[in-house]
């Protein structure tokens, strides 16, 4: 027997032994998006009554925690999440979840300086441990590596049936690290549903794909939209593509198996993808594990400004829910209700337009359906009370909808209302004339509609 070997089994202990370790009022840290831990998550849910006051941190769990479905009354585990999927969502709409903003870049720095809570315990799902004694962090290097640096207890829950992702930077952990060891059901990571692209979502694909050139970097958000964009681009006749992105999607599968992506003309990481999650098919899983044509990062390294900013011709492509008429973006609540988060938007925002020949674009249907079946406009006259400026209106650079794209950079007040209502849904252009003039940005002599 190898002493890492040795090392691994004296270190193993089931779930139920190794969720002893948490006491009233740790914080403990849970693995991100399809890495959430799932054993540990259900052991500990099992120690409701026996600890209190014990905060448990996650990223998006793309299954619902147990522990805030088995203490709704939140006697001994309070969740919370740094950016809201669907299951954070639904938890957060019965108070079952607490959301922690931050920019993406930040979060290692934020462990590593203590203005975040320090981690008492860490529970990070890995794949199994290599012939070295390194556990992989697999689909989601995100800040993994600061948790485990920083926690008093690390323990990994391996799943052998992730992929392993090459490095990059700090996407491992050594079983010197590592204080337990569980080994998981090791079940296939969590999928997401295909997205069927809508006729809009079509349309905005083809504006912005107008505005590519070869050898752009491309950054791909969450969502429908950035996905169906990244698609068209791989039935473009667009060469030489590169990656430098938070995220990794199954569109970017699609680039590279029809030949698009080289990262030839990057700056750093050339001929690399360069990423720091990966959410998708099993596909997807399948293209990023042991693929040498990927590199994962943590995230103060993919998200930072300054590095997203050295490849030339950075494209960041993502999401918003509305926007009002001084360009100021809210992608992460509606009113009150938290629904995404922050992210990387403002991180990629700033980065591709630092960029050489950057473009960034906030890409949004022109309407929306509320729950009493009304069609409402999602360009605004301003955003509705709770809404949370995701990127503010100096850093706000092309805006798309089904009606068209404008590029906000350097325009005035009364340039930016002008443009927006353009690319707001002609029913709702009146109205939102006639709130600008109120709100002194409309002038004689801008265009009538």
């Amino acid at each position: 027997m190898s002493r890492l070997t040795e090392e691994y089994r004296k270190k193993l202990v089931t779930p139920d032994q190794a969720v002893k370790t948490v006491k009233s009022g740790d914080w403990v840290y849970y693995g991100h998006f399809t890495m959430a831990p799932r054993a540990l998550d259900e052991a500990l849910s099992k120690r409701v009554g026996e600890v209190s006051d014990v905060k448990v941190r996650g990223v998006s769990a793309l299954l619902p925690p147990k522990i805030a479905l088995a203490d709704p009354e939140k006697k001994s585990f309070i969740y919370h999440s740094g950016f809201y999927g669907h299951q954070d969502r639904m938890l957060g709409d019965k108070g079952l979840c607490y959301f922690i903003p931050a920019n993406y870049s930040d979060e290692p720095r934020l462990l590593r300086d203590g203005y975040a809570a320090r981690p008492n315990v860490a529970m990070i799902s890995t794949t199994d441990m290599d012939e070295k004694g390194y556990f992989n962090f697999s689909a989601s290097c995100s800040y993994s590596g600061a948790i485990c640096e920083m926690a008093d207890t690390v323990i990994v829950e391996v799943n052998r049936k992730a992929p392993r992702c090459l490095g990059g930077s700090q996407e491992s952990v050594h079983i010197s690290r590592v204080d337990l060891v569980v080994e998981g059901d090791s079940l296939p990571l969590v999928t997401l549903p295909e997205i069927v692209p809508t006729e809009v979502n079509k349309i905005i694909a083809r504006l912005v794909a107008e505005e590519l050139e070869d050898g752009c970097c491309l950054q791909l958000g969450i969502g429908g939209m950035p996905n169906t964009i990244g698609k068209l681009i791989a039935e473009s006749d667009l060469k030489d593509l590169g990656v430098h992105s938070e995220m990794i999607s199954d569109a970017f599968v699609d680039l590279s198996e029809k030949g698009k992506i080289t990262g030839a003309r990057k700056n750093i990481d050339r001929y690399k993808m360069t990423y720091t999650f990966a959410l998708g098919s099993q596909r997807l899983y399948d293209f990023i594990d042991n693929n040498t044509a990927c590199a994962t990062y943590p995230s103060d390294l993919t998200n930072s400004v300054v590095r997203i900013a050295r490849n030339d011709k950075q494209v960041s492509i993502n999401n918003a829910i509305e926007i009002d008429l001084y360009g100021q973006v809210c992608s992460e609540s509606v009113g009150f209700r938290q629904i995404s988060g922050t992210g990387g938007q403002l991180d990629f925002t700033l980065g591709a337009y630092h960029s050489k020949g950057g473009k960034a674009f906030i890409c949004l249907s022109s309407t929306t359906t509320n729950k009493a079946g009304e069609q409402i406009s999602r360009i605004v006259h301003h955003i509705r009370p709770g809404g949370v400026i995701t990127v503010p209106r100096t850093v706000s650079f092309y805006i798309v909808t089904e009606y068209g794209k404008s590029n906000l950079k350097g325009k005035s007040t009364w340039q930016r209302a002008e443009a927006l209502i353009g690319l707001a849904h002609p029913d709702f252009r009146e109205g939102l004339i006639r709130e600008a003039e109120k709100m002194g940005i409309w002038a004689s002599h801008n265009k009538k509609f």
